[in-house]
């Protein structure tokens, strides 16, 4: 069975164009709600509905997740139940493809990435300013401590609203932060792009679910042993 999710932010949104493009699905699911709200009462029925073997079809990863933690989450939470996740306008995201499995292996590596660098970020420069005789809590400019921390908070749900208010500054100070490290995880990742355009590994090998799972299971087995 293929069952669709839609959702809009307000009750003023309408839904009309991702309900068409779910018009083939056998059942769909609609909610209203802001992309930061955990109430999602739809989602929330629909991951009781689904069974072994269906699929759920989502236009794109920002209308299922609230961020790159969340969707790695309900899709781990589905393919646990033997369902696959399709998205629409993002085909090389499907979980019943190499391509697909390989994205979300690297998205989970980003997010992983996200986390460890912000942290650093935040505790060198908490570090920096205490030496220095200048750490003082918050000021209205963001420090690179700041901005790493705010970041983080974006990808676990936060409005930019409410940080800008929290840190003293313009939405627009939250946005060059977010973007900046955007382009860092960009930078980083670009091989793996490529790659994933190309194909194949950097050695030849063709990117297929076997080689895919075979080179998870063999950096699995040396992180196991270090």
């Amino acid at each position: 069975m293929t069952v669709g999710y839609a959702r809009v932010s307000t009750t003023e949104q309408n839904p009309a164009r991702q309900l068409e493009a779910l018009a083939g699905a056998d059942r769909i699911y609609t909610d209203r709600a802001s992309g930061k709200s955990t109430d999602r009462p739809e989602l929330a029925e629909l991951l009781r509905f689904v069974r072994e073997g269906d699929t759920v079809r989502v236009t794109s990863p920002d209308r299922l997740a609230r961020s790159t933690t969340d969707l790695l989450a309900l899709v781990r939470q589905m393919k646990e139940k033997g369902v696959a996740v399709e998205f629409i306008d993002h085909p090389a995201l499907n979980t019943d493809s190499p391509q697909g499995e390989l994205m979300l292996t690297v998205l989970a590596a980003v997010a992983q990435f996200e986390r460890a660098t912000a942290r650093e970020r935040q505790a060198e420069g908490i570090a920096i300013a205490k030496t220095k005789g200048k750490y003082r809590g918050r000021k209205p400019a963001l420090t690179e401590a700041q901005s790493a921390s705010a970041v983080e908070r974006l990808a676990q749900g936060a409005s930019v609203s409410a940080l800008a208010r929290e840190y003293g500054v313009s939405r627009q100070t939250i946005y060059n932060a977010r973007a900046k490290a955007r382009e860092a995880i960009v930078e980083q990742y670009r091989p793996v792009v490529q790659m994933l355009a190309d194909g194949h590994f950097p050695d030849g090998t063709p990117i297929t679910a076997e080689t895919v799972r075979e080179r998870q299971a063999a950096q699995n087995a040396r992180t196991s042993y270090s």
